[in-house]
């Protein structure tokens, strides 16, 4: 039985302050990586998991989420778009990246 993960990473007009590639992570394993303005498809498998996306020290919060067979579960990234967050994430380096289920 199989689900796909879709990932998207756009910006909405506003500067990202996070640059490069993103890689993705599946339930603790690499799942490829995602550049800006693209979007990605990872094959998982039905029930339970978890996604990330990090880019060297700097990663998204980890979120949880379920699949059945067929489903496709969609979520956007994108790097810190405000100042105050991207200091913030010096120190607090899981407040850099943006990781939303849409």
């Amino acid at each position: 039985m199989s689900a796909t993960l879709k990932l998207g990473r756009e910006s909405t007009g506003l500067v990202e302050l996070r640059r490069g590639p993103f890689e993705i992570v599946v339930d603790g394993q690499s799942a490829g990586s995602i550049e800006a303005h693209e979007t990605t498809e990872v094959p998982i498998e039905s029930g339970s998991h978890t996604v990330q996306v990090r880019t060297g020290r700097y990663t998204s919060p980890t979120r949880t989420f379920q699949t059945v067979d067929g489903d496709v579960v969609t979520f956007r990234c994108s790097g810190a778009r405000i100042w105050p967050v991207y200091l913030a994430s010096l120190v607090k380096p899981d407040l850099a990246l943006v990781l939303k289920r849409v």
